[in-house]
């Protein structure tokens, strides 16, 4: 379950997408991958996710993966359309127990001590910090780190190009997770490739 950690340190943030329409899909996916970015989480909120994530997993050079995994039915979905990673915005046993049995790369989603403490009770020690702004924002994940320095945190949720590099100055912080980069609705391809490019500069910790 590990290998989660190698994997997040492929980007210092991780675009979230929620696309409506999979014909955007992978030029979308090139824009990331053509600014530095390839490492994909496609969120499993509209009815079309899964073919988006077909579609963006045929790009060259793109890692995606699937978000808002609620359930194991969710999970053996994404992995049947090609999703390389599993993310969840909470964290269960049947999905922590089906993620290992089928051998894929897993990052819950935790919010508070007793989360954290119940991931570490089921072997692991690499986490989505979400929602993160609400959650309590820098100073929260910030205390956290101390009762568990063997943590490793995702951020997600409320991040944006301007608070990135607070959250990734965190000694615990391989990577956040940003809606910003790909905005909803009709893309503007130049764009998504020039915040790609700024993104994947921002200083990761170390």
């Amino acid at each position: 379950m590990n290998a989660i950690r190698q994997l997040l340190r492929l980007a210092p943030v991780i675009p979230v997408l929620s696309i409506q329409d999979p014909a955007f899909a992978r030029p979308i996916a090139e824009a990331l991958v053509t600014g530095g970015l390839g490492l994909i989480e496609v969120t499993l909120r509209t009815p079309l996710a899964l073919e988006v994530l077909r579609e963006m997993s045929a790009v060259p050079g793109a890692v995606v993966g699937a978000g808002t995994v609620l359930n194991v039915d969710d999970l053996d979905a994404a992995l049947c359309a090609g999703a390389k990673f599993i993310v969840s915005p909470g964290l269960t046993e049947p999905v922590v127990t089906a993620a290992r049995e089928r051998g894929t790369r897993f990052l819950p989603g935790v919010a508070n001590a007793s989360d954290i403490m119940r991931g570490f009770d089921l072997g692991l020690d690499t986490f989505k910090f979400f929602p993160a702004e609400a959650a309590g924002g820098v100073p929260a994940l910030r205390s956290l780190m101390a009762p568990f320095s063997r943590a490793r945190f995702c951020p997600t949720g409320g991040i944006s190009q301007a608070s990135a590099p607070q959250w990734l100055a965190l000694g615990s912080v391989p990577c956040v997770g940003g809606s910003w980069i790909v905005p909803e609705g009709r893309p503007d391809l130049g764009l998504i490739y020039a915040s790609a490019v700024v993104a994947s500069t921002l200083g990761r910790a170390l």
